[in-house]
């Protein structure tokens, strides 16, 4: 190794990196992280501004990089029968300053869909190895929720009480009641009382547009600035190009590109990569070299492949009464998991959430709204019918794992620095559509029980543009990218840490389990120091 590496670099200072990078550091490892993106100052968040909700339509904020066009953006190409949507933000933070910070964990059945149900593979790690660190990220991030949910194992209490679910949550709660299936109030990394030197959410219903008090947990005011006090230096506008590798096949370090343009080469003894489920895959198979001229990792040609986004679809009620939807924060009021386990008489492996969604403002009614909206004359009288007296039901779907679903490289386009784009390629399966259709008349069947005199159900199949699978964790080198520890298969020193690793989706948002992934994988980089 040349002179003065670094222990590690990661690359990416998201969900997963801000983790990571705060737990090696406070272990004692020397933590350089190279994050595309910079800081974001809260006083521009859009959530500031009059013209709130258009800002995820339009310009600098949109949530679409292909929309957006910053500088440290890269664009993505879609594509399949359902070409996923394209969600995501580079900055210090990542994503978690978009996300609504649903903050669920996976099921212990989730790890071990092989054995239980026959589909997808089981994960070479239990629910119960995991459960510590499920319970550190909490603490970290602070969470809003209430332990005891029958649903899942028992748990710690929260770090914080459940927000109100308001008179919206009310409406919904006399339908399930009514039903008497399963429901539990809203976990979400979104303090409802003031934490560890945060202020509590103000229910101001402008989560996804950033959240300027930091009552919401994103990475730039949770883990980073507990990790810079500590030590740990980060690179903003820094896009990693490709990770080097020496003629022993161990990493020597990242090539990348600094704010000028200039490139520069920086050495470490381990390199993590925190890119997510597109831009992770897209770093490693633009990493060629001798001993990997079809990508970093990619000898079994796995990296990209078996991607999963969560397949969705939404059922809305018009209600007589009108409900405070549009206030409060976007994470959940709650939520109910009657049907998340696999049952063979539904024709379908797997399960599913159904998701109490929050509403926006009347923009929102308009763009997502179910049929569509009128103009002209009959507009004003549509709109004050549907809000607000408008409840949304959303099927989260667990989405198997599919070769054909992947990401690639798309040469054809550049970004700012001449690196191939990345091209993201989804077809939700006959599995995951009998499972939508199955939630969505169940969402029907809340609704009318709750009492809605009119209901919207649109038959369109989206996702929730959570991006899974594309370096997959497993025991075996033929059917996997990265081992238990998260270290790729054949390079001793590269780790992938972030959602390219799950094995199966689970149906749940999976933010809270790639946080706790890192912690974990973490604490193995640090017990594996002795081969640094």
């Amino acid at each position: 190794m040349p002179a003065n590496p670094v222990d590690v670099v990661v690359v990416g200072a998201g969900a997963a990196g801000g983790a990571l990078g705060w737990r090696l550091t406070e272990l004692g490892a020397k933590v350089v992280c190279l994050e595309q993106g910079d800081w974001v100052n809260p006083a521009d968040y859009p959530s500031q501004r009059l013209d709130f909700e258009s800002s995820l339509f339009r310009g600098p904020f949109h949530v679409d990089p292909n929309v957006r066009r910053r500088s440290e953006d890269y664009p993505i190409t879609k594509a399949g029968t359902h070409p996923p949507n394209v969600l995501m933000f580079n900055a210090v933070g990542g994503s978690t300053i978009h996300w609504q910070a649903m903050h669920f964990r996976f099921h212990p059945s989730d790890f071990r869909a092989r054995t239980l149900d026959g589909v997808a593979d089981d994960w070479p790690i239990s629910y119960r190895e995991l459960e510590p660190y499920y319970d550190m990220n909490d603490r970290m991030m602070g969470v809003s929720g209430l332990a005891g949910d029958p649903a899942y194992p028992l748990r710690s209490p929260r770090p914080t009480p459940p927000l109100p679910i308001g008179s919206y949550g009310e409406i919904a709660v006399r339908g399930l009641e009514r039903l008497g299936w399963h429901w539990w109030v809203g976990e979400n990394a979104i303090i409802s009382e003031a934490y560890d030197g945060r202020p509590p959410c103000q229910l101001h219903g402008k989560c996804t547009m950033g959240c300027p008090m930091g009552a919401k947990a994103s990475t730039d005011v949770t883990y980073w600035p507990k990790a810079i006090a500590r030590g740990a230096e980060l690179k903003t506008r820094a896009r990693a190009r490709e990770i080097l590798i020496d003629r022993s096949g161990r990493a020597r370090g990242v090539l990348y590109y600094d704010r000028a343009g200039a490139v520069n080469e920086l050495l470490a003894r381990v390199v993590v990569v925190c890119c997510n489920g597109i831009g992770t895959p897209r770093l490693l198979l633009n990493s060629r070299s001798a001993q990997f001229p079809d990508g970093l990792g990619n000898t079994q040609g796995l990296v990209g492949r078996f991607l999963m986004v969560h397949p969705g679809r939404a059922v809305t009620g018009v209600f007589s009464e009108p409900n405070d939807g549009h206030i409060g924060p976007n994470g959940i009021p709650l939520y109910s998991q009657e049907f998340y386990e696999t049952d063979p008489r539904r024709g379908y492996a797997r399960g599913y959430t159904l998701v109490l969604g929050r509403n926006t403002g009347p923009l929102g009614e308009f763009v997502f709204g179910f049929p569509p909206l009128p103009w002209g004359r009959e507009h004003h009288g549509a709109m004050r019918r549907r809000f607000p007296h408008s409840v949304k039901i959303v099927v989260l779907a667990d989405d198997l794992p599919e070769p054909h679903n992947r990401v690639d490289l798309d040469s054809s386009l550049r970004d700012s620095n001449g690196l191939p784009a990345a091209r993201a390629t989804y077809s939700a399966s006959e599995n995951s559509l009998a499972m939508l259709g199955h939630g969505a008349a169940r969402a029907r069947e809340w609704l009318e029980a709750a009492g809605a005199e009119e209901i919207q159900d649109s038959p369109r199949v989206w996702n929730w543009a959570h991006y899974m699978g594309t370096a997959r964790m497993g025991s075996d080198p033929k059917r996997s990218v990265v081992d238990q520890h998260h270290r790729v298969h054949g390079v001793p020193n590269v780790y992938v840490v972030d959602g390219s690793s799950f094995v199966t989706a689970a149906g749940v948002n999976p933010t809270s389990t790639i946080g706790a992934l890192a912690l974990r994988a973490a604490d193995g980089i640090w017990d594996h120091r002795s081969e640094w």
